[in-house]
């Protein structure tokens, strides 16, 4: 049976408690423990697909095809525990589950409550998570989303509570992450918010073995450790002090300097060997003294949440680390070409241009003239979904002539819909869950620069899209704009156009998956690497 870590977070939301999960996570890699890993979110949606990323920031998608939380990155790129739809819950798919089994009947005619009926079956999924053969982890952390006091927590709260005593005598460890807010008037830190917060947690009946405090770019120090230590029942040596880290990939060596794996498993009784962070350390060291620097334009229309495309700007600085160079990342509204703003003056300040996903109509002219500027200057151009989709709409118009080529998802009524809805999407009304998700097998054609990236005959990239290449213009494309189809998903009844790149052109390649989601610090994504890799040969002039 596995040992149970539960991450709770107290005082405000978006403490930190997804990339403290995925730091312990490492840490118990890094000593030779299989990890599983789970989130679970309060929110009554079923899952976040259908959230918009101002609210909620992007939608991280599972090798199998769940919609999950962005936190669930975290998880893959700092651990190497299976991510399945299994890893995230939500209160609206517990209670569509508990509904689902009342109406067949399966309760034999009981009122059906929040305890026991939603608690079970939170405590069921949390069991699912190594229910597997291949899932046999000897640790499952397990982080519940929100703060500690929202009402939207309280059963998930309860469930953690009865599983501690469930699993007893098998300890289980509490970790709350908490914010220790700093007063500029007073000049110090201030304890009494986590004092709240673990007080609101064992009202509830959980105590706390470790409490993690976010402090900023300040020290908690003795006094403030001793406190905290006296007033939440927590020994001295549990109170780990967690400032801001950069780079954000130092987190778990400074997670590891102050104990942290340690007094989890001295709660848990696993005794280990000493962590092997040898590679961690030497990529981390890459990305704080690189030899290079180049600078690339992220045209989208969600530039004013960070993590709308979180799972991007963290490929980008994998790619960075394997190409020993920094990459500065920069947002431009795609708005910002529809209104005046030429492309060719904003652009030719940067090493490459990349157009990343969406959904929607807005901003996508701005998204095709930033397209035609990378393909006529010769600039490294990377499209990801939608991005190889304008992609293809550009060259349609300008390299065809067809001066109407749109998506049938822009413009239902376009003469030349070169993008067109796929085949199994049409029929569906439903939004939630129904799109083209999770992992597709994609072969690639030798002699190209997919090819060439991947090294392999056949690859697996995941997918999140209604919209297709229309194959009607595969071959006009080919012959008149220098369009390549270097991979292609064979199995659909139509042969499913999954890269594209040119022909004369220093690199420009557009994929219908999300490569992003595959990538991690220790294993850039190949297609991410190479675009660097371009960008930064253009700029030495190579």
């Amino acid at each position: 049976m596995p040992k149970y870590v539960f991450i709770t977070g107290g005082v405000v939301s978006s403490v930190g408690k997804g990339v403290a999960a995925a730091s312990l996570g490492l840490l118990l890699e890094a000593r030779g423990l299989k990890v599983a890993i789970m989130k679970l979110d309060p929110y009554i949606n079923v899952d976040p697909g259908t959230m918009n990323p101002f609210e909620h920031g992007e939608v991280f998608v599972t090798h199998d095809g769940a919609e999950t939380d962005l936190d669930l990155g975290h998880y893959q790129r700092f651990t190497h525990a299976k991510i399945s739809q299994k890893s995230n819950i939500t209160t609206g798919s517990v209670y569509h589950a508990v509904i689902e089994k009342e109406r067949r009947g399966e309760y034999l005619g009981k009122t059906v409550q929040v305890i026991p009926h939603i608690t079970d079956e939170i405590k069921r999924r949390i069991r699912m998570l190594t229910a597997d053969a291949e899932d046999d982890a000897d640790v499952a952390l397990i982080e519940v989303g929100g703060t500690v006091g929202d009402i939207e927590s309280l059963p998930f709260l309860e469930a953690i509570r009865q599983f501690n005593l469930d699993v007893y005598p098998n300890p289980c460890c509490n970790v709350h992450v908490t914010l220790v807010p700093f007063i500029e008037a007073a000049g110090e830190l201030k304890t009494k918010p986590t004092q709240h917060s673990v007080s609101a947690l064992r009202e509830i009946g959980i105590q706390p073995h470790v409490i993690i405090c976010r402090t900023g770019t300040h020290q908690l120090g003795a006094d403030q450790r001793r406190k905290i230590a006296m007033f939440c029942n927590v020994t001295e040596d549990a109170i780990i002090g967690a400032t801001d880290a950069r780079p954000f990939y130092a987190i778990p060596l400074n997670f590891h300097k102050h104990g942290l794996d340690d007094i989890v498993l001295k709660r848990l009784g696993i005794e280990t060997t000493p962590p092997d962070l040898s590679a961690w350390n030497a990529m981390v060291e890459r990305i704080t003294h690189p030899k290079h620097e180049v600078r690339i334009a992220a045209v989208g229309k969600y530039i004013d949440h960070e993590d709308a495309y979180k799972s991007i700007n963290e490929a980008f600085v994998h790619a960075g680390v394997a190409n020993d160079c920094k990459v500065k990342l920069e947002w431009i509204d795609s708005e910002t070409f529809e209104n005046g703003s030429l492309p060719s003056k904003k652009l030719s300040e940067y090493d490459g241009v990349v157009v990343g996903p969406g959904f929607g109509s807005r901003g996508i002219e701005g998204k095709i003239r930033a397209v035609s500027y990378a393909r006529t200057a010769k600039k490294p151009y990377f499209g990801i979904c939608l991005g190889m989709q304008i992609a293809v709409i550009e060259m349609a118009r300008n390299c065809l002539g067809l001066q109407k080529a749109n998506s049938t998802e822009f413009d239902l009524e376009t003469p030349d819909p070169v993008i067109s809805l796929l085949s199994e999407q049409r029929g569906i009304r439903d939004m939630g869950g129904t799109m083209r998700l999770g992992a597709y097998k994609c072969e690639l054609k030798p002699g190209t620069r997919a090819f060439t990236a991947y090294g392999e005959d056949v690859i697996e990239e995941r997918h999140r899209h209604r919209y297709e290449f229309n194959n009607s213009y595969r071959e006009a494309l080919e012959e008149k704009a220098g369009l390549v189809v270097s991979g292609t998903h064979p199995k659909s009844d139509h042969e499913l156009v999954e890269i594209i790149e040119l022909k004369d052109h220093p690199w420009f390649c557009g994929a219908q998956f999300h490569p992003e989601f595959t990538s991690t610090p220790l294993k850039p994504q190949p297609l991410f690497r190479d675009f660097v890799k371009a960008a930064l040969a253009q700029k030495l002039g190579k």
